[in-house]
């Protein structure tokens, strides 16, 4: 059973630290950047990919080409690490746990807080795909479908939902009531 509880981070509100600079941190920048464009970032690593080192002009990006220490973690609010070493990535978990901040160690299920999801994007639609940590694949295979047959012009149906919403009158519960009637054509 998935007892993830789903969230969704205003990442331009906090400071994300990645550790690693090759093939897993790149990954892990480009999904960040995907969904949070504004979000600040830094990237700690002895090696850091030329592909990494492009994203700088584009985003708010700090590159520290150094190796891993625990005063990387000073005013960071949520980590994610994938370094070729497993001691270098247990290390990073173990210093997370201790300062309280939130840890994800790629292809680690076991040392993180979080996972980080596939994610389906359709303007201001935005949904999140998990298989608690078990298949990765799966999840983006999953993405692809979704992405295939949620219509192009939902945004239009969000924007008048808005609109409606923003009209209605009442209590809390007589609104949601309004929009589930408005919405149940949306089953037939």
């Amino acid at each position: 059973m998935n007892t993830l509880f789903p969230v969704f981070l205003k990442l331009e509100e906090l400071n994300t630290l990645v550790v690693g600079g090759g093939n897993v941190g790149l990954e892990k920048l480009e999904a960040i950047f995907r969904n949070s464009p504004k979000a600040t970032v830094t990237l700690v690593a002895p090696e850091i990919r030329d592909e990494i080192k492009a994203l700088v002009p584009h985003h708010n990006l700090t590159l520290i080409q150094e190796r891993y220490n625990i005063s990387h973690l000073e005013g960071m609010n949520i980590v994610t690490a994938g370094t070729d070493s497993k001691e270098v990535n247990r290390q990073v978990r173990d210093d997370c746990k201790a300062k309280r901040i939130l840890v994800n160690i790629a292809d680690t299920p076991d040392l993180c807080d979080f996972y980080l999801s596939s994610v389906v994007v359709k303007e201001d639609l935005k949904i999140a795909i998990s298989t608690n940590g078990k298949s990765p694949t799966f999840a983006k295979r999953f993405r692809e479908i979704l992405e295939e047959i949620i219509p192009e012009n939902l945004q239009e149906t969000l924007n008048n939902l808005q609109t409606i919403r923003n009209k209605l009158k009442g209590d809390f519960q007589s609104k949601v009531q309004k929009l589930n009637e408005i919405t149940k054509v949306m089953q037939e």
